[in-house]
């Protein structure tokens, strides 16, 4: 059986990482490999300069971050389709539809900025944890990175429901998740939603590719 690919998506400090790492261990208590996925992947050479950009330690053309946090994504697509096929389950904590995003709230072209990422492979399930800038202006750690500001947040919150749009257009599964409930609240809907997601008899060795 092909293991399963689920992208978190959302805005900054939605509670992302706490649920994708939820999310692993749910998986894994019902007997299943699943490993923790985050981009960008700040460990790899490309990683590290877009860790520098994101901490404002250095600045870079909107085009060419853009383009730099696409190749950390595809630094990953071989491995992702491998343990796929090794039925490993990904979660993964953000993925191109952030890169889409973000690029677009700075200005730049909806179609342009999704070009990079086509042929990446597909998730079985994205889940957007929604939540209003002002509420996660409340959370802890709130503006430590270049992207942590109210207007950007909004802009980008805009955008993500364009892609929403698109992809459910597609006929791609992507489910919004109100992560202003409490912690366990978002944890039992993520976990039910994933459920319905494995129960799904689909045992194909490769999944479709990203926008194609």
């Amino acid at each position: 059986m092909r293991g399963r690919f689920f992208v978190l998506e959302g805005l900054d400090r939605s509670g992302k990482s706490t649920q994708c790492a939820r999310l692993v261990e749910h998986l894994q208590r019902q007997g299943r490999k699943a490993e923790l996925l985050r981009f960008p992947d700040r460990t790899t050479p490309m990683g590290k300069m877009i860790d520098s950009y994101l901490t404002s330690q250095t600045d870079m053309n909107d085009q060419a971050i853009h383009l730099l946090f696409s190749a950390n994504r595809w630094e990953k697509a071989a491995s992702i389709r491998q343990k796929l096929r090794d039925s490993i389950d990904i979660v993964c904590d953000r993925y191109a539809f952030s890169g889409i995003a973000f690029s677009v709230a700075k200005g730049l072209d909806y179609q342009w900025c999704k070009a990079p990422d086509v042929g990446l492979p597909a998730p079985d399930q994205v889940l957007f944890l929604d939540i209003s800038p002002e509420h996660a202006e409340q959370r802890g750690g709130y503006g430590q990175e270049r992207y942590e500001k109210r207007e950007m947040q909004l802009k980008v919150r805009e955008v993500f429901g364009r892609i929403r749009d698109d992809m459910t257009s597609a006929q791609g599964k992507w489910s919004v998740v109100d992560a202003g409930q409490s912690l366990e609240a978002v944890s039992l809907q993520i976990q039910h939603i994933a459920d319905q997601v494995l129960i799904v008899d689909d045992d194909a060795t490769d999944r479709s590719a990203l926008f194609s």
